[in-house]
């Protein structure tokens, strides 16, 4: 199970990274790391924590 400060392990990621799109640079420019986003989504379920209160290891809450 995922909480706070945890990260997926290498097999639930092997289970949920074939569902996700490809990660290919389209329109648009490339897309974000999908397991940190994964990672960041869980963490903030977790820890009821603000987007903007995330921590830097996820990236920029703006998505830059």
């Amino acid at each position: 199970m995922v909480g706070p400060g945890v990260s997926l392990t290498d097999a639930q990621w092997a289970r949920i990274e074939p569902l996700l799109p490809d990660r290919t640079p389209r329109r648009g420019g490339r897309w974000r790391d999908h397991r940190q986003v994964i990672d960041a989504i869980a963490f903030k379920y977790r820890t009821g924590t603000p987007w903007m209160d995330l921590p830097e290891h996820f990236g920029s809450w703006k998505g830059a």
